[in-house]
């Protein structure tokens, strides 16, 4: 710890690793950045750093909480503590070690191979409003960006640079991350124009000031007219190697600028200059050394409809499962389940015999599906035992040679055959239940089917769950297109589907310690006001 001066700031860092606590203030004092508390928890024989999050939460003198994880040890104790944290207006940080050990289980059902234990603090991170780190260096970068306490009001990004290279790079960045930088509006490029800067590239984005950049009244008045602009959420100052030469010059503007708007001032130093960054942060300017560390610090920026998320308990389901044994349920016991949670299942019938399972389709309209239906065989496509849009008249047949095929390959106990509706114009989306050893049940929602493991378009969210978090899983799947009219396609049924979803959550919460496995695979998503259908079930209990 030797330094000339303990950086003092707002930002409170709590680390489960003391060498890690050593390597951070170090790197913060050589850039200027402030601490205001120091919190090195060990091997958390007593203390964890649930206590000290919660702590903070109290703690007049912290505005940003930067968390080094190796795993929290209690999840109902950390998220009450960022619930506290978060709610009295504060953000928190947290970089977790770990990402590469996937914590994958085998698994009977698709959403054990789905979701790994990196993925299930992603999701709890999501659930509560914590923002992630996604590299060491974001550690210290993002909260320095928010420790300014300033936030963007939407996600367009104006950048001033003097030198066209360096701006190419923090643009490509600021794309890359998802913001955007418009050109200036037509009053906005009038008033940069009216400088009559010649040499200068001042009505598009990046904005050029080439010398006047070593003009510190025109590099004031250019900063002046971009934080009043309605064009821009916050301004990204592109500075190069006359930063080394001419300190002053360029941070003076800049400085100057702070005190005049409320959007973020964020600072690129492109030379190699740690003094100007340490000078910078100091002064209440984040600046960075990397271009990519200005994108994560604006994208942490932007507004965010959830940064308190707390997840609202519901009332447990009151449903009768008493009479449930152990061991893994057919497909038919598996949705009966399901609909005593007011789960919507697709119309079928149980048939012991080919020539039953033929009796049955008659009463159906068109074309059926028909299924083996065993406990012991919990993924029938992949033994043959499923067909689909057969017609009533050849059922029996079906069924018999469905029959032959799957005990040519397979010795499960057969019960009969499921004879199910046939439905269509629907997306087929996947809903499942797992449990990590850590962090607790989760649900996983994603694009459904037998390319399921495919495309890896997964949601997770750990219980409990609201209905707001049930909306968030379904936006932020990247197959949600197809629910809201992708090329000219009806508008899916999404409200019927958030309501299977906490239908689902309530199974869940109500066979807490019996469940082993559950999922629905696939649940059709039909258009609007047409609801959703559980196609399929898998239910395992102990």
């Amino acid at each position: 710890m030797a330094m000339d001066e303990f950086p003092k700031g707002s930002i409170a860092l709590v680390s489960q690793s003391g060498g890690i606590l050593g390597s951070l203030l170090s790197r913060a004092v050589g850039r200027g950045i402030g601490f205001s508390k120091l919190v090195a928890t060990g091997n958390e024989a007593d203390l964890e750093a649930s206590d000290f999050l919660d702590a903070l939460a109290d703690d007049t003198s912290t505005e940003v909480v930067a968390l080094y994880l190796e795993t929290i040890r209690n999840v109902t104790k950390f998220r009450q503590a960022a619930q506290r944290v978060l709610a009295s207006g504060k953000r928190i940080v947290a970089y977790k070690v770990g990402r590469s050990e996937s914590g994958a289980r085998s698994a009977v059902s698709h959403t054990g191979a789905l979701a790994g234990a990196d993925e299930v603090y992603d999701a709890l991170f999501a659930q509560l409003g914590i923002i992630r780190a996604q590299t060491f260096a974001d550690l210290l970068d993002i909260p320095a960006a928010l420790a300014s306490g300033r936030r963007m009001a939407g996600n367009r990004v104006a950048i001033v640079t003097s030198t066209g290279g360096a701006a190419t790079i923090v643009a490509d960045n600021v794309g890359l991350a998802g913001l955007e930088m418009p050109a200036p509006d037509a009053e906005t490029a009038a008033a940069l124009l009216a400088l009559d800067l010649k040499e200068a590239v001042l009505d598009r984005n990046p904005i050029d000031v080439t010398l006047a950049g070593l003009r510190p009244d025109l590099f004031r008045s250019i900063l002046s007219i971009l934080s009043k602009s309605p064009s821009y959420d916050a301004i990204v100052v592109v500075l190069g190697s006359s930063s080394i030469a001419q300190p002053d010059v360029v941070a003076r503007p800049l400085l100057d600028s702070l005190k005049g708007t409320s959007k973020p001032l964020l600072a690129y130093v492109s030379a190699e200059a740690p003094e100007i960054v340490k000078h910078l942060n100091k002064s209440g300017i984040p600046a960075y050394a990397a271009p990519e560390s200005c994108a994560s610090a604006l994208r942490a920026l932007q507004p965010t409809a959830r940064v308190n998320g707390t997840s609202v308990m519901r009332a447990a389901a009151s449903v009768d499962i008493s009479d449930l044994a152990s061991g893994s349920l057919n497909e038919a016991e598996s949705k009966a389940l399901y609909a005593r949670f007011g789960l919507p299942v697709t119309k079928e019938a149980t048939a012991s015999t080919p020539q039953e399972a033929a009796r049955i389709a008659t009463s159906f309209d068109g074309p059926v599906v028909i299924k083996i239906l065993s406990n012991e065989i919990l993924h029938k496509s992949e033994v043959g035992g499923v067909a689909i849009g057969v017609s009533p008249e050849d059922v029996e047949a079906c069924c018999a040679d469905m029959l032959t095929r799957v005990q040519a390959i397979s010795s499960a106990k057969i019960d009969g055959f499921l004879v199910q509706e046939l439905v269509q114009g629907g997306v087929e989306l996947i809903l499942g239940y797992n449990r990590d050893p850590q962090l607790g049940s989760y649900i996983l929602l994603g694009a459904g089917g037998v390319t399921t493991e495919l495309y890896q378009d997964v949601a997770l969210r750990l219980l409990p769950l609201d209905r707001t978090e049930a909306k968030d899983m379904i936006d932020s799947l990247k197959c949600s297109a197809l629910l809201n009219g992708f090329r000219g396609k009806p508008l899916a049924d999404t409200d019927a589907l958030a309501d299977a979803i906490l239908s689902f959550a309530d199974m869940v919460e109500a066979l807490d310690g019996r469940l082993q496995e559950a999922e629905i695979n696939p649940v059709f998503v039909l258009p609007e006001g047409q609801g959703v259908r559980a196609g399929d079930g898998l239910v395992v209990l102990s």
